[in-house]
């Protein structure tokens, strides 16, 4: 697919981009050059690829689950103006039809 300079604009216009004429000049081959790589891609069969969330086998480092905040929960909820078995009680803002 080739793009004209106008899709370029068109484009540059819907992605609220505020583009010279050189700078259009410029990216009008290079986005259609992306385009027909695009287009090789979607020609390939993948049928036998399984997705793949990420390209390399890696393990997630996750840090130790440890408490490192102070529980101030009494407090907050000595402040708030209702609460009961633990909960904030808050005006109901839904009407039922």
């Amino acid at each position: 697919m080739s793009l004209t300079p106008d899709d370029v604009k068109k484009i540059a216009h819907l992605a609220r981009l505020n583009l010279s004429e050189s700078d259009i000049a410029l990216y009008t081959p290079q986005l259609s050059k992306i385009l027909v790589f695009i287009e090789q891609m979607n020609q390939m069969d993948t049928t036998k690829v399984d997705p793949l969330a990420h390209p390399l086998d890696l393990a997630q480092r996750l840090r130790e689950d440890q408490v490192t905040e102070l529980d101030l929960h009494e407090k907050y909820q000595r402040l708030a103006p209702q609460v009961e078995a633990g909960l904030y009680l808050v005006p109901k803002v839904i009407e039922e039809a």
